[in-house]
């Protein structure tokens, strides 16, 4: 029940940034790779705080360190890119879908036990939020933008697979970050970074770089050796499902019945896979 209750906290916080990205993008003006390099950058900092606080210790950790890294960046970076030409809930999806052939892929190969359940929840779960999120009409689908989202969807995969190795979650969170923020800001000022940003636009992304994905990041780590890769793959479907109640109760977006129905299948699939067997 413990595990069950850290992971609902985990998905809780990853659907907080997609809330918090929405609300500081499209509410206050916000550019997205603005956000992005603004996120990693206060995360970093209250981490690196953290961990002089509780006098861990810093180590660059190797090479798996720099595939974490790596695979934050591409994420982080991914996912802001692509948002600019595509529509929420299809990259969502794009996101979603390539996570799960990534962890799933990683589970194979470290030749983690699969009961039937697991495949059969995450078929469920995926399902539903296909339903939910698949597009039906409307403008022309950029192929380079659901490249990068797919991109961003590998990235997340590795970043979560490296953790599964990591014996201190914050210790090497804080080291992704500190890592990544340099490569950040240099990225953001190549994508031309505006340096006079909507103040409520930063205040979000400090909130989502400090809370929801500092810690939350964290907290991940902490769980992943416990979840294994299946079970945390299909766990992170629900993150779209929670992003749009979030939405709903917090940007006044609409309820509708096909929400309610998908939500139901989606994360009946997420508790079917969750059992052990």
């Amino acid at each position: 029940m413990k595990l069950f209750l850290l992971t609902a906290v985990t998905m809780t916080a990853f659907a907080a940034n997609s809330v918090l990205n929405r609300a500081a993008v499209s509410g206050a003006g916000m550019e997205a790779v603005d956000f992005g390099v603004v996120r990693l950058f206060s995360g970093a900092l209250v981490l690196v705080a953290l961990v002089a606080w509780q006098k861990r210790g810093f180590a660059l950790g190797g090479v798996g360190r720099g595939i974490a890294v790596i695979g934050l960046l591409t994420y982080i970076f991914g996912f802001s890119l692509a948002y600019r030409g595509l529509d929420a809930g299809l990259g969502a999806l794009v996101l979603f879908g390539v996570v799960q052939i990534t962890m799933f892929g990683g589970a194979v190969m470290a030749r983690e036990e699969m009961p039937v359940t697991r495949w059969l929840g995450a078929a469920l779960a995926l399902c539903g939020l296909v339903w939910l999120l698949a597009p039906t009409g409307g403008p022309a689908i950029s192929v380079a933008h659901v490249a990068m989202m797919a991109g961003a969807g590998l990235g997340w995969g590795i970043y979560s697979l490296q953790g599964r190795n990591e014996a201190d979650a914050t210790q090497a969170t804080t080291m992704n970050f500190i890592l990544a923020t340099p490569v950040a800001l240099a990225l953001g000022a190549a994508l031309g970074m505006d340096m006079e940003m909507p103040a409520a636009g930063v205040a979000l992304a400090v909130v989502s770089g400090v809370v929801t994905s500092g810690l939350g990041y964290a907290l991940w780590y902490a769980i992943l050796p416990s979840l294994g890769a299946s079970r945390a793959a299909v766990a992170q479907l629900s993150v779209p499902v929670i992003a749009m109640a979030g939405g709903m109760a917090f940007l006044s977006e609409p309820l509708t019945l096909r929400f309610i129905a998908a939500a139901v299948l989606v994360i009946g699939g997420v508790l079917v896979s969750m059992r052990k067997a």
